[in-house]
């Protein structure tokens, strides 16, 4: 019998200053049309990236994924090292030359600087970089003395494209890798991310600034003059981790499990970092939903399809209409959650009826990771209820 496939949604409610974290190509904060009003939008790349950049922060340089178009020279960097530091003690010239027929498969293309770079950004681990130079043995050497077309006939028959394909570090396992000339290299995603959506309508600002110019003290007017366009909202965020994909993107169900739940955690505390320093707008949610599924993912923005409105604060209304959307989509399509653990600092009786009491977000991550510890052990959940009954 077929393992079912095991979604981890979560669902955040999350209010911003004053800000312009995401901004489109003319400097405006990013907007969607929806439900026939302006709502502030944060992009799905956006939020990926950050929560990329955070869940980094906690994994090894070694094991850190990067994605860039100069894989060529991170590899004639691999290949200069010492032999004692992984390497093959190529001198610079060797190393590019080697590099460069190592990655010949890949679709390298000269650019127009001194460096060779690929086609398109490439998603890689950097422990990945050092499988390539152990496709070597030790025969750097033999190989480049072999003239041009010798050196890439031999190096051809090496297992490159193999050794891209596997080994896959967290980040690549969570967030996919699409090659389109190469489709062994693609990777699917474990994780998709909604666009953020304010759960009201919003209107943009502008703020006029100007600066002083300190050592003028004969003119006292600015020494420049501008503006910025911002909002302030109330965001919906909801990002899906499915499970069994990224069981079999790492193969290893221990690294799953911390994945899974270092994932929850980074897309929560995550925040794209535009004009961080004009507004300083970091904040944290009023509220984290997680809710476990083995049938289909269900984004629950329809909830502020019709905006939210409000003179003393939209989080907590925001929050009863989810609550609601969860509730109604259970009795009207029958899609109940397998599990709902949730995390908020509102007060309202019908949050606790639909998400359960609040759980400090610790304890909501250690939830997740006896749920998909469970299933990963023998695809059921029914290990995890005991200790969330507990917890409740």
């Amino acid at each position: 019998m077929t393992q079912p496939s095991l979604f981890v949604e979560v669902h955040i409610l999350q209010s911003l200053p004053p800000s312009n974290i995401n901004r489109d190509d003319s400097g405006t904060p990013k907007q969607a049309l929806y439900g026939g009003a302006r709502r502030a939008r944060v992009s799905s790349q956006a939020w990926k990236r950050a929560t990329r950049v955070e869940f980094a922060k906690a994994e090894a340089v070694a094991d850190r994924a990067t994605r860039t178009k100069r894989i060529a020279a991170l590899l004639a960097e691999r290949l200069a090292r010492p032999a004692s530091d992984g390497g093959a003690g190529l001198d610079a010239a060797q190393a590019d030359r080697l590099a460069a027929a190592l990655l010949e498969p890949l679709g390298i293309t000269k650019s127009s600087k001194k460096e060779e770079q690929s086609a398109y950004l490439l998603f890689f681990g950097k422990r990945q970089l050092d499988s390539l130079v152990a496709l070597l043995d030790g025969r750097a050497g033999e190989l480049l003395a072999l003239p041009e077309k010798r050196l890439k006939e031999e190096v051809a028959k090496l297992p490159v494209v193999s050794a891209l394909s596997t080994g896959h570090p967290a980040e690549v396992a969570l967030f996919g890798r699409m090659v389109a000339d190469l489709p062994a290299l693609n990777v699917d995603a474990a994780v998709q991310v909604a666009h953020a959506l304010s759960t009201h309508a919003v209107r943009t600002e502008f703020d006029y600034y100007t600066a002083v110019d300190d050592e003028n003290t004969e003119d006292s007017g600015a020494g420049m003059i501008g503006t910025v366009e911002f909002n302030s909202s109330t965001l919906y965020r909801y990002a899906v981790l499915g499970v069994h994909q990224l069981r079999d993107n790492l193969t290893s169900p221990q690294a799953t499990r911390e994945a899974a739940v270092r994932f929850i955690d980074a897309f929560t505390r995550s925040m794209p970092t535009g004009h961080q320093n004009s507004f300083a707008h970091r904040t944290l949610p009023h509220l984290v939903l997680v809710t476990v599924r083995t049938g289909q993912p269900v984004n629950l923005v329809s909830a502020f399809e019709e905006p939210v409105t409000g003179h003393s604060g939209l989080a907590a209304e925001s929050a009863v209409r989810l609550a609601g959307e969860l509730a109604s989509v259970a009795q009207t399509w029958g899609t109940v959650p397998t599990r709902t653990v949730a995390t908020y600092a509102l007060e309202a009786d019908k949050l606790t009826d639909t998400f359960g009491p609040s759980l400090a977000f610790p304890a909501l991550l250690d939830q997740v990771d006896a749920l998909v510890g469970a299933w990963l052990a023998d695809g059921d959940l029914g290990q995890a209820e005991t200790a969330q009954a507990g917890a409740r």
